[in-house]
């Protein structure tokens, strides 16, 4: 709701595109300052070579309603991570929701490649960007972040614990990139739950992000275009989904039930009443185990 989180100050990493960027936007919707950060600036592009840049995402959260700042950040330097965090604490006094969204592996993953054929150096960078980066953030983020109670983490991956639990993904690197941020989210439960923070592993489902798009060749007004083709994309979500999700989660006076958790958009969608910008509530976990996975035919019917 808008004016919900007026007096939160939320940090955002790698919030430059896709769920990032839909997660400060609607962070912002619900009136919060939002500190954005990423690599790619209108100066200076990071390695995906993409037109988004980090100011556009800040500008989008004022569009919104909350106050929008970007802060170029590498989140492998420690010594950056830290200036952010020493700049929070000078203007803010305060930070009340971190999102570890730091990724950046979309060039560096084979599908269903093993290990021995996969390209080491691309795999261990792919580590290193999903990994290192949220430790690092953690690291240099959550002292300032336990000043007060109530306090939330939100790890983002790929797939639920259960999903992930049973099922091989991608490759290696992704499979174990992915899966180590939700336990990382576990590990970060048992430290701040005593101290009066939650933390929370979150999922969005199959993203409508910018990169999505572009690869169906299809753009956000016209992405049932590519069903023809891809049906199971008729599960799709806006990376707005999954925004008002955590803007869900850092309104929850009771948050704490979820405290190391495995969360996805769409199951907290039915817990909270929110819906997709089109007001459908796609449940993508579900629906891949139920229907995708399952060998049946498309059809969302009681998914969204």
């Amino acid at each position: 709701m808008p004016g919900e989180l007026k007096d939160k100050v939320a940090l955002v990493a790698g919030a430059t595109r896709g769920a990032g960027r839909g997660i400060a936007v609607e962070l912002g919707a619900a009136g919060a300052t939002v500190y954005v950060t990423g690599r790619s600036t209108r100066e200076r592009r990071s390695e995906y070579d993409r037109p988004e840049t980090l100011e556009d995402t800040a500008d989008l959260v004022t569009e919104a309603g909350g106050r929008g700042i970007a802060v170029p950040t590498d989140h492998l330097d420690p010594a950056q991570v830290r200036g952010l965090v020493d700049r929070i604490a000078d203007e803010q006094g305060r930070l009340d929701v971190l999102v570890n969204d730091i990724w950046g592996g979309e060039k560096l993953f084979e599908w269903d490649t093993p290990v021995w054929e996969h390209d080491l150096d691309n795999g261990l960078r792919l580590l290193r960007l999903a990994i290192d980066t949220h430790a690092i953030t953690s690291h240099q983020a959550l002292p300032l972040l336990l000043r007060r109670p109530g306090g939330l983490v939100v790890e983002v991956t790929d797939g639920t614990a259960d999903y992930n639990r049973e099922n091989y993904r991608v490759s290696f690197f992704y499979d174990l990139a992915k899966s180590a941020v939700l336990r990382m989210a576990f590990a970060l439960g048992h430290e701040l739950g005593p101290r009066g923070a939650t933390a929370v592993a979150l999922t969005p489902g199959w993203l409508r992000s910018e990169i999505m798009l572009e690869t169906f060749g299809v753009c956000e007004d016209n992405w049932r275009d590519a069903l023809e083709r891809v049906p199971h994309f008729a599960i799709s979500e806006t990376p707005r989904y999954v925004g008002r999700a955590v803007t869900a989660l850092a309104a929850d006076p009771d948050v704490a039930r979820f405290n190391g958790t495995s969360l996805s958009s769409g199951g907290l969608a039915q817990e909270y009443g929110f819906t997709d910008l089109d007001g459908s509530r796609p449940d993508a976990w579900r629906y891949l185990v139920e229907v995708q996975d399952a060998g049946k035919p498309a059809d969302v019917t009681g998914y969204r």
